[in-house]
């Protein structure tokens, strides 16, 4: 009886960090809701849009398409595979001839210098861009013609060297897992960032966008100093403030389309993002274990009809469920524009449960497979190829 009143405390205790924790993101989604402003119309930099590409990947046309597609005067397009022959490089050389009016340019890195591929990729894209500020953005994003515009102009204030952009999850082919997923970037990355956000400021970026100042690359070594690392946006937007500039978070929201629809594939990404959280931020990641509400709802509710409290039990486990609910319409509908009730209601609260299991998986192992190869995470976030 003792070992189950101690349960009961924990996941009472939990309940209560996991409210708090909801808390805090309701009233970050306000902030950032009444900090909007209009797009300056008259604000138009020229851009350079850098796109790394690694193979044919399910609606890769779709998605590069849409950056043919802005709403703006002056912008060019760079695309950057390791190989010629890469069928990502081919997809976007078929794409760009059907915009002539557009500037395009393709490229290939070569056998990769660097344990992350990608930022060799984007070292040769940055070193050809004509245009002094820089947007990166992933191969599996699509946005609508008004983004270049979103992204332009944070850079108004000449003290901002980075912006990046929130986004939403979308399982365009559908499936239980990949929808699963896509809850989890459009709520529970959106919760965490906004937070972020409120307490201490942006001081990193984001993979799907992250813009900077050319001059902000220069000063902080370029895409170089993410040679060796897993979370390259983490280390480029910590860069950038430690530089001593602004990294500005964007109202903007773009889809990032999960590629991820088998549950082996979807649970191998999802345990690599968390590991590689980890390994930048330790404290945070390990204190993300008080944000989550449904296992500790589940454990307060076991333990009290263990107990013989039926009732508390119901009362703690729909506590869980509607403060999950409540980051679902704050974060996810009102912020990034998440419509899907089904996800915002109901998938959420398993997906959160889901997410306390990869954070505990996180510390089982410091090995990661990403894109075929199996690394080993180090102290900082960097990466040792195993194989």
């Amino acid at each position: 009886m003792i070992t189950i009143s101690i349960l009961f405390a924990l996941g009472c205790f939990g309940l209560v960090t996991s409210t708090v924790f909801a808390g805090l993101v309701l009233a970050a989604a306000r902030h950032h809701l009444r900090s909007r402003q209009p797009l300056p119309a008259e604000f138009t930099p020229p851009l350079s849009l850098l796109k790394p590409l690694h193979g044919a990947e399910p609606g890769l046309e779709a998605n590069l398409t849409t950056f043919f597609q802005q709403d703006y005067p002056n912008y060019e397009i760079l695309f950057c595979a390791r190989s010629e022959e890469d069928e990502g490089l081919a997809i976007a050389r078929r794409v760009a001839a059907r915009f002539p009016h557009i500037s395009a340019r393709f490229f290939s890195a070569g056998e990769p210098r660097y344990i992350n591929a990608k930022a060799q990729s984007m070292e040769v894209m940055a070193n050809a861009a004509h245009c002094s500020i820089l947007v990166v953005s992933d191969s599996d994003v699509r946005v609508t013609p008004d983004y270049a515009r979103a992204v332009a102009a944070p850079f108004a204030d000449p003290s901002v060297g980075a912006m990046t952009c929130l986004y939403r999850g979308v399982a365009a082919e559908g499936g239980l897992w990949a929808s699963l997923e896509a809850v989890g970037m459009s709520i529970e990355m959106t919760a965490g960032v906004l937070v972020a956000n409120k307490m201490e400021g942006m001081r990193f970026v984001l993979g799907p966008t992250m813009a900077f100042r050319a001059e902000t690359l220069r000063q902080i070594g370029g895409f170089a100093v993410t040679a060796d690392y897993c979370a390259d946006d983490f280390v480029l937007g910590n860069e950038t403030f430690r530089h001593g500039w602004k990294v500005a978070l964007s109202h903007h929201s773009i889809d990032h389309i999960v590629l991820h629809s088998s549950l082996v594939a979807s649970l191998q990404h999802q345990v690599r993002w968390m590991k590689s959280t980890r390994f930048s931020r330790p404290k945070g990641h390990f204190g993300t274990s008080l944000t989550f509400s449904m296992p500790f709802a589940l454990l307060a509710a076991v333990s009290a009809l263990a107990l013989h409290l039926p009732l508390t039990a119901a009362v703690l486990f729909l506590w869980g469920v509607f403060t999950r609910i409540a980051i679902a319409l704050a974060a996810g509908r009102r912020v990034v524009g998440e419509s899907n009730l089904v996800s915002l209601c109901i998938f959420y609260p398993l997906r959160d449960l889901m997410g306390f299991g990869f954070w505990a998986a996180s510390y089982l192992s410091r090995n990661v497979l990403w894109r075929g190869r199996v690394f080993r995470l180090m102290p900082g976030g960097r990466m040792q190829l195993l194989r």
